[in-house]
């Protein structure tokens, strides 16, 4: 199992601008590598013997374009553009994986036959995050040691340790944890580094002929989900509530020159209160999920289709509720604790 501890960190002004300077070239270098993809795709989508002469012009057959060609071409970048070189190389071959795992999602089906969307040309400040893929080990481009974080070529960064690693406290000597990347993020209010691990000490699947305690639950939008039990959890609606507050912001934040030092302002004030808002909500779908795991053995719950639900006109109270965000925490909590959560067919479970 994969697991994420995120950590704030505390950068000095020279170093928020190299970090900075870093997420507008590899947003630049993303852009130039989706553009090449395009274009192949572009000039060699249908056969030469079936195509439109009008629309796909005749001409050189184009090489390949795919990660390896790409990542090949870094050192060329490198030396056209010099600034390319202050960067960590594995970063930025990160970013090309990036871009390479979106390209798949898009070109190639899924086991159920679905695709993903096409990817994007980011705008300026869309990517907020880049990856050193090693952590801790000999030729790892970031080091966490006692509270400090070394990233290559950017320095050592203070890091609020508000809960210990367990490869440092609470397991000895770091037994069945393995720290695998770090992530550097950019949130509206501050920088942050998310240290990923893999787990090996989580518990074995509880067999079934061992399930002592079990409990259907069901989602809704006047309570956030009643259980078979009879028990019910009174649903939060965060938005709903902070709906007045995010309405005076926007419309502040609408009345500024946009580009303008006040509209940027304006801007980050709507960023932090929906930042607190997924916070908020996130801490109560955590604070659900562990009481759920914590009284029965098996959960059950409906297999809704809320793709299709949030299109009908109750959308902004779905949107509210996450259920979806929910089920999947509460699927990842009951595996770290070895407990089951099934899908059952919505059919016939209404009274």
């Amino acid at each position: 199992m994969i697991l994420t501890y995120c950590y704030r960190i505390k950068p000095s002004p020279e170093q928020i601008a190299i970090m900075e300077r870093w997420l507008g070239l590899l947003r630049r270098h993303w852009n130039y590598a989706l553009g090449q993809r395009l274009d192949w795709l572009r000039r060699t989508r249908c056969p030469i013997d079936r195509c439109s002469v009008s629309y796909e012009p005749i001409g050189e057959i184009p090489e390949l374009v795919n990660y390896y060609t790409q990542q090949a071409a870094l050192k060329e970048t490198k030396r056209l553009f010099p600034e390319y070189k202050k960067i960590y190389a594995e970063t930025q071959q990160v970013n090309l994986q990036r871009l390479n795992k979106a390209w798949d999602r898009w070109r190639k089906p899924d086991a159920s036959g679905k695709r993903g969307g096409r990817p994007r040309f980011k705008k300026s400040g869309e990517l907020r995050s880049f990856v050193f893929p090693r952590v801790n080990s000999s030729k790892a481009g970031a080091h966490l040691v006692d509270g400090i974080l070394k990233l290559s070529r950017i320095g050592s960064i203070p890091v609020v340790m508000h809960r210990p690693l367990p490869v440092s406290e609470a397991c000895p000597k770091g037994v069945g944890f393995t720290l695998k990347q770090c992530t550097v993020v950019k949130k509206a209010d501050g920088w942050y580094c998310c240290i990923s691990m893999k787990d090996d000490t989580v518990p074995e699947i509880l067999p079934v002929d061992s399930i002592k305690s079990a409990v259907g639950i069901d989602v809704g939008l006047e309570k956030f989900l009643t259980t078979s039990d009879g028990e019910a959890v009174p649903i939060p609606q965060f938005y709903r509530k902070a709906q007045g507050k995010l309405a005076q912001a926007q419309k502040v934040m609408s009345r500024r020159v946009k580009g303008s030092k006040n509209w940027k302002k304006a801007k980050h004030k709507v960023a932090l209160l929906h930042l607190y808002l997924t916070r908020c909500r996130k801490e109560f779908h955590y604070q659900v999920a562990h009481w759920l795991c914590s009284k029965y053995d098996l959960i059950t719950h409906e297999n809704l289709n809320i793709k299709g639900l949030a299109r009908t006109k109750l959308a902004k109270s779905i949107h509210d509720a996450a259920w979806g965000a929910f089920l999947e925490i509460l699927q990842a909590v009951a595996v770290k604790r070895g407990l089951l959560v099934q899908e059952v067919n919505p059919r016939g479970t209404s009274i």
